[in-house]
């Protein structure tokens, strides 16, 4: 017989924790690359660096974001960006 773990609910706060652990290695790795981009003098690698700097922020931006969100989701009076919401 198959035995399946059990689901476990997950909070919100849990959520906002996994998202600002999951924004860590996107954060150093914008630093790295800023660090990279301050060196170069290489026309093509700036171009390279620049556009993957262009294309994490984002990403990273909306991590935060969704962290702040499911952190302080139930609070009264919190404010809820008319992005992530219907």
């Amino acid at each position: 017989m198959l035995v399946l773990p059990a689901i476990f609910p997950v909070t919100l706060l849990q959520i906002s924790q996994e998202y600002r652990q999951s924004a860590q290695p996107l954060r150093a790795r914008l630093k790295l690359l800023r660090q990279e981009l301050a060196k170069t003098e290489d026309p093509e690698q700036l171009w390279h660096i620049k556009r993957r700097i262009a294309e994490l922020t984002p990403m990273l931006t909306q991590m935060n974001e969704l962290a702040e969100l499911t952190e302080h989701y139930y609070e009264k009076g919190y404010y809820r960006s008319e992005k992530y919401t219907l």
